[in-house]
């Protein structure tokens, strides 16, 4: 499909909020295979182009913003009634003349507070006058402010701001706000729709961990766990698996694992790797949830910077170290708002742990002058099951953790696209 977004930027300044709403919308449909033209004033510089703004797959579309050789000035028009100015009719129908040769080839519109600004009064009677010779377009007004209350009197055209406009819905970025919105334009709620406004979380953070996210899906993942460290027996990798798997198959919670690891005299990578992997999969994963970062050509380990920014991400910290002095990764883990849970058989995580309100787990270990060794009845397996669900249903208790996962999971682009823009485009209005 084609979809136009209709902006009427003058400017393209990240200072502006919208910009950077629209910014994020254009990386969402492209990622989606849309086709898109993005239409914006005549008078909005070449040179202000940047990022998202410069992808060739756009079509940049300029609408006019002249009569006569003359610029045509914006008015802010936000009262319900008056008088606009001389020219406003005539401008209207220059800019709606534009809108009909560039939107003829679309299947869908989606329009960025056109029918809301005041300032955008001769644009929203344009589309309303466009609209008549585009019957198949279907038309998406995004609101990005409170909406108005519905004044008593009014007059056209500055009714405009306040009149339905057909086979179109009505956009706001939260649920709370579909019932004002209805009542501005006068239409039912079932007229209106949310499409959150994104956090593009993975932009933000360095390109080694976005090399991580071209092999794993940190965003979409219920269950994120990091565990640093060398990779010898002693840290006990295939634990982290094995839970994990489990926490999967037992709570049907989509979870992953990223392993940053780094080589081990002790034992040979892959073989001790390929181990890992099997007890996952034995225990719930499936092969593309885990992976380790010296197979992405960190082979002598991820920046640690890296590691803090997946921590950052991530809601699960699972560590079962055979033996520990410290445990550095655990303050790591829990500065960055993880679930922790540890091995209560090693004094150094049992003394953090206490501190630190973490969830204990058995697991053999090394004490001060004897080793432990555990056995679980009736099995590792429904061990590992058993606490794995009282770990999630913990997890959900948490509010901080909670919304912590949600941001991640709910508020990127592709999960907006999927579940809330894409079905306003391809649906029926």
């Amino acid at each position: 499909m084609k979809v136009a977004i209709l902006t009427m930027f003058a400017g393209l300044s990240s200072t502006y909020s919208l910009v950077n709403v629209v910014a994020d919308q254009i990386k969402m449909l492209l990622e989606a295979q849309v086709e898109l033209k993005i239409l914006v004033s005549e008078t909005c510089p070449d040179e202000e182009r940047q990022g998202v703004f410069l992808d060739p797959r756009l079509e940049w579309v300029k609408v006019t913003n002249t009569r006569h050789g003359a610029p045509i000035v914006w008015h802010d028009y936000s009262a319900p009634t008056g008088t606009v100015h001389e020219t406003f009719y005539e401008e209207a129908e220059w800019i709606a003349k534009d809108y009909v040769r560039y939107l003829q080839d679309v299947d869908a519109c989606i329009m960025h507070d056109i029918l809301y600004q005041g300032w955008h009064l001769v644009h929203n009677v344009a589309i309303r006058q466009a609209q008549k010779s585009l019957p198949k377009v279907k038309f998406l007004a995004f609101t990005h402010s409170m909406p108005v209350n519905r004044p008593q009197k009014m007059e056209w055209p500055f009714s405009a701001r306040f009149t339905p406009m057909p086979n179109t819905r009505f956009v706001y970025p939260t649920y709370s706000g579909i019932d004002a919105l209805a009542r501005q334009y006068d239409v039912p709620q079932g007229s209106c729709a949310v499409v959150y406004n994104s956090l593009p979380l993975l932009e933000m953070l360095s390109q080694d961990v976005q090399q991580v996210a071209c092999r794993i899906d940190l965003l979409n993942a219920d269950i994120l766990a990091v565990y640093p460290g060398r990779l010898t027996t002693g840290k006990r990798f295939e634990k982290v698996a094995a839970l994990a798997g489990a926490i999967q198959r037992k709570t049907e919670q989509r979870t992953k694992v990223i392993f940053c690891d780094f080589p081990s005299a002790d034992i040979p990578g892959q073989i001790y790797k390929r181990t890992i992997q099997t007890e996952g999969m034995k225990f719930g994963l499936e092969k593309e949830d885990l992976v380790f970062t010296s197979d992405l050509g960190y082979e002598q380990g991820f920046p640690r910077r890296g590691v803090f920014e997946l921590f950052g991400l991530s809601n699960l910290f699972i560590c079962p170290s055979y033996s520990e002095s410290f445990g550095l990764t655990v303050l790591e883990a829990a500065s960055r708002g993880n679930f922790l849970v540890l091995n209560e058989a090693v004094p150094a995580l049992k003394e953090l742990g206490d501190s630190l309100g973490a969830y204990f787990l058995r697991w053999d270990g090394r004490n001060f002058g004897y080793d432990t060794h555990e056995k679980y009845v009736p099995s590792e397996q429904a061990y590992y099951e058993e606490h794995g669900g009282i770990i999630v249903n913990l997890m959900r208790e948490d509010h901080s953790l909670r919304a912590k996962t949600r941001v991640r999971t709910k508020y990127h682009g592709a999960w907006i696209c999927r579940n809330q823009l894409m079905p306003l485009l391809v649906g029926t209005t």
